[in-house]
């Protein structure tokens, strides 16, 4: 059977253990028997790959109110990835039209002989002047919705519509993995989007696959209770992998067996068969497009259960080459784009979201969409992952090569300096990722292994990691760099050296005491972050015509330079004291006509008032934020 057709599923293989899914029932069997629309709605199941779409789609199908209302016209058609139309409405005409009654064989053979469009033509015939009923499970894409309703249009009415709108409340009911696809079907109806299992639901529906139904404290031994609740934490409220742990288990409910699944329970989750986890969930990898397979890849570098900076996130997707350089200007809104793709798809979850803009602030993976990730990336060298705390490395001697010298990326999640002690042969090494999980100290001495082994590296990240000295100016020979994190590093001084950075197009960094006067030099910068300078020293930057973001200058600093120059600015950030007279300052922010974002906090050690700023001519802005005294509040924009 191909990859794709693993999990075809059938309306009355209803499962009979449900857990946690009552409210969302009783809400969809609410919109599917609502007399008071009488429009043909199209209600759509959102959720990642295991997360109970067509479970529950089964039972509101079978659920006795929904079987009372469309009582001789309902039907249940399994999509899959390789959508094709006529076997779909082949599908729907057997249950709809043909019975297994001698009479109507002839009426089958014919309708096995006709074409695409002939049994596109017959359905939208016969369901024209009826209420109906259809289930397509696992519809993958905006594409293939067109090209199962024939949509040639917005107009539901439509003719060409195989799914007619006869005025008599009919209703289809989809499940698919990604959110456009539901507001493409039908942009009036809301989409229910599934949500992760409670760590109750989820032991209680453990229990019920692993115990027999039996889900009371009395009935289980008591035993094998902890490891029960730590394997079912693991699977962190993913319906499918809590229903094949389970049922694993109740196959032998020896200490020895539970303890040998626990230790290792992401390997026998993907062991069981054509509905292993993994095998259900790699498949949303497979529909993934080109442009996105890499970007889905990178988020295998990030700690379990870490919640990722979605601003830091679209830069190393730029700085790693990820985003099309078609327009280099608007690449970041290109890596936005790219992001919100993945979480329609349901294989990034959000964390945060902006309470002005609505947009995503901070985002994380799942557990298991995490380890499918993992297993991609290994598979393409595309990058190797150190923990020592937790996976520690056979004993070696510091002269060991431990690291594959075909690997382009490094994700390092503690202990420092014993990586640095090994050998390194990845002279071709791209990216090297530390999250310092462990909270050590970093002393100076350790980096200077990275600009001697890594040459042509494209992406260092030290965000967390704690330096107690400055960093070393061999950082300088890394002429490569596209992107370098040094936030919350405690780093107070930058090398001279960083100034030969010529590729470097985003520096993240804070509270150093201050920023060395080479800036100026690399021009290809287009987001710059300084946040949290202590020394109000001369800073030269009028020289980035690239710049696009610029956040942590001072006002003096700012003063200083020709701003002019920096036409393509979207986001400034001004703090410090506000010194200036006179309307030198207001003048040079009103010539930013890119500006997207601006946000100004004059220190209470002020000299002067913030002056009234003309924004006529800032088109783009969206969002304004001072704070401090001002004259007066700025003139309409």
């Amino acid at each position: 059977m191909a990859q794709k057709d693993l999990r075809r599923s059938s309306p009355h293989a209803e499962e009979h253990v449900v857990v946690g899914m009552e409210k969302e029932a009783n809400k969809l069997v609410k919109q599917l028997i609502d007399g008071g629309d009488q429009r043909r709605r199209v209600i759509s199941l959102v959720g990642m790959g295991g997360i109970g779409k067509t479970t529950l789609a089964k039972k509101v199908y079978n659920h006795t109110q929904v079987v009372q209302r469309f009582p001789d016209c309902c039907a249940w058609a399994y999509v899959s990835q390789d959508c094709r139309p006529r076997d779909v409405y082949m599908q729907i005409i057997k249950q709809l039209v043909c019975t297994s009654t001698k009479e109507q064989v002839p009426e089958m053979v014919a309708m096995e002989k006709l074409q695409e469009h002939e049994l596109g033509d017959f359905l939208h015939g016969h369901l024209k002047e009826k209420r109906y009923l259809i289930v397509l499970d696992d519809v993958w894409s905006c594409r293939d919705w067109n090209c199962l309703a024939k949509v040639s249009s917005n107009d539901p009415d439509c003719l060409e519509n195989v799914f007619p709108d006869g005025g008599n409340s009919s209703r289809l009911l989809l499940t698919t993995r990604d959110k456009d696809v539901a507001l493409h079907a039908d942009a009036r109806s809301t989409s229910q989007e599934m949500q992760l299992l409670s760590k109750q639901k989820s032991w209680d529906l453990f229990c019920r696959k692993a115990f027999l139904d039996h889900a009371d404290a009395e009935r289980y031994p008591p035993d094998l209770e902890q490891f029960g609740r730590e394997m079912v934490d693991k699977c962190n409220g993913l319906p499918l992998a809590i229903v094949v742990l389970g049922g694993l288990l109740s196959r032998n409910m020896s200490h020895t067996q539970w303890r040998k699944v626990h230790d290792n329970v992401n390997a026998y989750l993907d062991k069981e068969g054509q509905m292993g986890v993994m095998t259900v969930l790699s498949l949303s990898y497979i529909d993934l497009p080109p442009y996105l397979k890499p970007c889905f890849l990178h988020l295998s570098l990030f700690p379990e259960d870490y919640v990722i900076s979605t601003r830091k996130l679209l830069l190393l997707w730029i700085a790693e080459g990820f985003v099309s350089e078609k327009d280099p200007h608007s690449m970041k809104d290109t890596a936005e784009v790219y992001l919100n793709e993945l979480i329609s798809r349901n294989l990034i979850q959000v964390v945060r979201t902006s309470t002005f803009s609505g947009r995503v602030m901070e985002c994380r993976v799942h557990d298991f969409v995490r380890e499918l990730a993992i297993v991609k990336a290994k598979k393409q060298n595309f990058f190797e992952l150190t923990n020592y705390t937790t996976d520690p490395l056979r004993p070696s001697t510091s002269n060991s090569s431990l690291f594959s010298s075909k690997c382009r990326r490094h994700s390092i999640y503690s202990d420092i300096e014993r990586y640095a002690s090994f050998e390194h042969s990845t002279s071709s090494l791209r990216s090297l990722l530390f999250f310092n999980l462990g909270h050590e100290i970093c002393r100076i001495s350790q980096l200077d292994f990275i600009g001697k082994c890594f040459k042509v590296l494209r992406v260092l990240d030290l965000e967390g990691v704690e330096l107690v000295e400055n960093l070393p100016s061999i950082v300088g020979k890394l002429i490569h760099l596209r992107y370098l994190g040094l936030r919350h590093t405690g780093l107070k001084l930058l090398p001279q050296s960083i100034g030969n950075l010529r590729s470097l197009q985003t520096l993240d960094t804070n509270n150093l005491k201050q920023v060395p006067n080479v800036i100026w030099k690399i021009q290809n910068m287009r987001h710059l972050y300084m946040e949290g300078q202590e020394d109000d020293i001369p800073l030269r930057i009028d020289t980035l015509e690239n710049l696009q973001v610029l956040s942590g200058i001072t006002f003096n600093q700012w003063i200083q330079n020709n701003t002019s120059k920096l036409t393509r600015l979207q986001k400034l950030k001004l703090e410090g004291r506000y010194e200036a007279e006179g309307a030198k300052f207001p003048n040079s922010i009103a010539k930013l006509h890119d500006l997207r974002s601006l946000y100004l906090k004059a220190s209470d050690e002020s000299i002067n008032c913030i002056p009234s700023l003309s924004m006529n001519s800032c088109h783009h802005l969206s969002k304004l934020d001072i704070k401090g005294h001002m004259q007066k509040l700025p003139e309409t924009f």
